[in-house]
Formats: C-alpha cells, structure tokens, sequence
C-alpha cells in the first residue's frame, strides 16, 4: 500500500521531520535551507543580506482566547524574522476563502491583521485573494511572507553553542496549544488557559545589548519546546539538560495537562523566545527581559552538555528522564 501523508505530519514532531529530512532536504537542502531555519538571512545586491520568511496559516477553530488567525499569521511571520536576528519590515498577504465566510468574520480578522502589523511595526505591501467552494477550506487560510533588516553583530548559529552555555525561556510554556485545545473540544474551565500570542521584538532587541553571547534564538511553536530543543542537538556534538522546577507554566495550561495527561513540554507557544546564550551573559538576559512585559516570566531553564544530541530533563523528584521528539499525532492546525 502506498505510503500517504497523515495529519500528523504537520503536528511538529518526529513525523513533521522526517517528512522534510526525506522529501524536502534531499531537493532544496543546500545553501540557506540547510539547517532549517525558521527565516534564513540570505545576501543582496544593496545591502549586506536580508532576512526573508514564509509561513500558512489553517488554525482550527480561527477565533481562540488570546486571538484570531488574523493576529496569529502576522506574530507568528514577524517572530520567526526577530528570532533570526533581524528587524521584520515589509509582509505579503495571502487569502484563501470558503465560500460562505461571513463577512463579519472575514473584518473582524482583517482588523485583526492591522492591529497587529501596526503594533509590530511592519507593513503589508502586497497580496493576493482566492475564494474556493465550500468544503474546500476551513473558513479561510492565510499565507504570509516577511522581509526584514539582520540586527549586526548578531551571530545566531547551533555550530557556536558549546557546553556550558544557558537554556533561557522567556515565558510560560505551553499556553497557545491548550487554549486552542480547550476551545475546539468544549473545555471549559475557570480561569483556563489564554494563548501567549504576541511579537517578541522587544525581547529580540533587548538581546541584540549582548551581541556575541547570544548563540541561537527559536520560538517553539509546533512541536512545542521538545521539539525546539531537540532540533538544537541534533547531529551536534552536545546536548541539553533541563530543569523541571525551572520551567515555566500558567495554572490554566497545567490544569488542562493535569486532567488530560497531556506534556506541556511539547504543547506549542506563540508568544516565546528560548534562547541559547553563553553562561556569564545569561542572568543580565534574564534580568532585562523580566522588566517588559513580555518576559515578565523569564527564567533560565537549563544547560548545555556533552551528552550528544541528547535532551533530558532532571525531574522534580530528583531523576533524569529524556525528553524526545514528540511522537504520532499531536494537537493538529494550532496555526
């Protein structure tokens, strides 16, 4: 029987990689795709290099607690610039709509797209419409591409982490995946969780003050923070470990994995940076980040080893535990 592509494929975790390790690597693997960058700053003509993204938007249901499609496809295309070390500048607009969209949804997530471009700063300067048949697509579907200014003196790159380096999370882990997983199953609990949806440029440019330290920066989104860091250490000659009690998580999140068994390890953010800096850099990171709002919750959550591309985690009780890819279908189209 002929192998298909299956939902989760698309979930973030070991399916999601050896989908694009066997398919898209072989064919397009050389030059800036090559490490799988969320953006991959590239040189031009006029200017040193540029940093240039892409991303589709199919998050299900396209209203959640903390946001719509329309904020999350404008955070979500403007963080993977920041994390890659550049200023987000110019962005396309892409529209796939069902037939049968009320119009009243369609402006309340168009007026979303707004808002959020101008809190962050960066224009819409083209695009494109599409309208297909009912049945065809949920709702609608967005897709974006990002242009943006690399910060200088960064210097992002896995090759530059080495042991004894710092794990920093700038927030609470897990929050987007089970918002959207309590609204789309009926969940209903006091004080739930709320998506972390937001940009993280400040973080990005209160970082940019310590230069060289900062090795590399990701926003864990599908796949969550497993899949993150497990990317980080594979193939390298180090690995990562994590501390339990250090790594943040809001009451509403841990009450949903709580009832449901679910890791928040590999639920996803869209509102985080985890960032890997040297050690004398970590703790003025941490400091700095805690005093805005978008890192109020920052922490250092663990350290880099000589255990190769191994992540584990020293739990609450004192063992250790390996924290791997996540495996078969998780939380599909959060977004």
């Amino acid at each position: 029987m002929e192998d298909r592509i299956l939902i989760a494929h698309g979930g973030g975790g070991r399916l999601s990689s050896e989908l694009i390790s066997s398919q898209i690597l072989p064919r397009f693997g050389r030059g800036p795709l090559r490490d799988l960058p969320d953006a991959a700053t590239v040189p031009y003509v006029g200017a040193k290099s540029i940093v240039y993204t892409t991303d589709s938007f199919v998050i299900h249901p396209v209203e959640f607690p903390g946001g719509n499609i329309g904020n999350i496809c404008i955070y979500g295309t403007v963080n993977d610039i920041s994390v890659a070390g550049g200023k987000p500048l110019f962005l396309s607009l892409g529209l796939i709509l069902e037939e049968g969209l009320e119009m009243s949804l369609l402006e309340k997530i168009l007026d979303a797209v707004k808002k959020s471009a101008d809190e962050c700063g960066i224009r819409v300067v083209t695009g494109d419409t599409k309208v297909v048949p009912k049945g065809q697509c949920d709702k609608i579907y967005i897709n974006t591409s990002a242009i943006g200014r690399p910060y200088e003196n960064f210097s992002l790159g896995k090759g530059r982490i080495r042991k004894g380096d710092k794990v920093i999370a700038s927030g609470n882990i897990g929050d987007h995946g089970t918002a959207v997983l309590c609204i789309r199953e009926g969940i209903k609990i006091r004080n739930g969780p709320i998506s972390d949806l937001g940009t993280v440029q400040k973080l990005v440019k209160a970082a940019h003050h310590f230069k060289g330290d900062v090795k590399f920066m990701r926003d864990p989104t599908r796949g969550g923070l497993a899949a993150v860091l497990n990317e980080i250490v594979s193939g390298r000659k180090y690995g990562i470990m994590l501390e339990e009690d250090k790594i943040p998580f809001s009451t509403g999140a841990k009450a949903v994995s709580e009832m449901l068994g679910l890791d928040l390890l590999h639920s996803p953010c869209e509102g985080r940076v985890i960032m890997i800096c040297s050690e004398k850099a970590a703790d003025g990171i941490v400091s700095k980040w805690r005093k805005m709002p978008e890192g109020k919750n920052a922490v250092i959550i663990g350290t880099v080893t000589d255990k190769e591309g191994k992540v584990i985690m020293k739990t609450s009780n004192g063992g250790l535990r390996l924290v791997d890819l996540p495996r078969g279908e998780l939380l599909p189209r959060i977004c």
